[in-house]
């Protein structure tokens, strides 16, 4: 691809991550049909195509507009890492402007997962975290964060069964991407994924949160609290400087109120920070009386000055969890992919000069 060529498809627009409405008034726009819109988003959702000269209940002329005008593809593959240990696959994206993103695929017996992520770096700072080390360079678009997951269909055959919204950034400081991915993802003509097997992740983003209760939104919520105490929590989160525990244990609870939702609580364990038994039994009382969740994630090292727990300490820390019976469930997160830094806080991509020799 010539110079002139490359620089006038990257400044051609995109219609990967618009809605079936949006797709719609678009091709009414174009003269086309409503029904035209309908067809282009199960073309580009459903079946992941990326030429428009395969749709082929599209007339020509109007494919010929499409493959001229417009682009279908936002990220390309750069590498493919598997875990030597199970089923775990990273994937690094480049995006148009040159910027770098990683997703992960989790295959967990019939249970295949994939983490997305929803902002190029992260500006939420979390201290255990490699992502937010990175510095925020932009939010991924709609499009962008569903090219993630049409890449990963076409590449693992296992079908997916679950979303999460937990890789690189923050959800909810894209939430307006964030949801309308979401929507596509669970359209019965794009992904067709039940609503409860897409999982937003946060680290606390409140006035999102109350959006999101407000909004009705039937995709599960987790929030990140990772300390029992605010002082313990701004050391690790500086986020709590805004909203600290109690406001996000309140909004859990707000959540968990509304017909058919369970909030889920995410706690990194570290060791010697905040995994002691009385960092449990703290935990246990803020959380009485909520229907919720608990996922333990014991700490993937990143580099640094924090260190996972010792297996004991872990089954300790959930013991004491579970015998506190108003909690509805405690799960102890098995981490995937460490070998491959694909695990829970890993995600984080490398320089410009380390990517260049990489290769699908």
């Amino acid at each position: 691809m010539n110079a002139m060529h490359q620089e006038s498809t990257i400044r051609r627009p995109s219609l990967k991550g618009l809605s079936e409405p949006e797709l719609q008034t678009w091709c009414i726009r174009q003269g086309e049909s409503r029904f035209r819109g309908t067809q282009l988003f199960e073309w580009l959702y459903k079946h992941g195509l990326s030429d428009p000269v395969k749709m082929v209940n599209i007339r020509k002329s109007f494919r010929d507009h499409l493959s001229e005008n417009y682009i279908f593809q936002t990220l390309s593959m750069v590498h493919i890492s598997s875990s030597q240990h199970e089923p775990t696959q990273k994937f690094l994206f480049r995006t148009r402007d040159d910027l770098f993103i990683e997703s992960v695929s989790i295959i967990d017996g019939r249970r295949h997962t994939v983490c997305l992520s929803a902002q190029v770096g992260c500006n939420v700072g979390c201290d255990f975290c490699a992502t937010g080390h990175m510095g925020l360079s932009r939010n991924l678009t709609a499009g962008e964060i569903v090219d993630q997951l049409i890449h990963v269909r076409a590449q693992v055959q296992q079908p997916i069964s679950n979303v999460v919204f937990m890789g690189m950034g923050e959800p909810f400081l894209n939430y307006t991407n964030v949801i309308t991915a979401s929507d596509i993802f669970h359209h019965q003509r794009g992904f067709g994924l039940a609503s409860n097997r897409i999982t937003i992740s946060t680290a606390g983003i409140l006035p999102k949160i109350e959006q999101f209760i407000r909004e009705h939104r039937k995709f599960k919520l987790a929030i990140s609290l990772n300390a029992a105490d605010d002082p313990t929590r701004l050391r690790l989160m500086p986020i709590n400087q805004k909203w600290g525990i109690h406001d996000l244990i309140r909004a859990g609870r707000a959540y968990s109120e509304l017909p058919g939702r369970q909030v889920m609580f995410e706690y990194v364990l570290l060791q010697g920070v905040n995994d002691s038994p009385e960092d449990a039994q703290r935990l246990a009382r803020l959380l009485k009386g909520i229907d919720c969740k608990v996922n333990i994630i014991p700490f993937n090292a990143s580099g640094g000055v924090y260190h996972r727990p010792p297996e004991q300490t872990v089954n300790d820390f959930a013991r004491i969890l579970t015998d506190y019976r108003d909690i509805y469930r405690v799960l102890v997160r098995q981490s995937k992919g460490i070998d491959i830094e694909a695990a829970c806080g890993q995600l984080a991509t490398r320089s410009h000069a380390e990517i260049a020799s990489a290769s699908v």
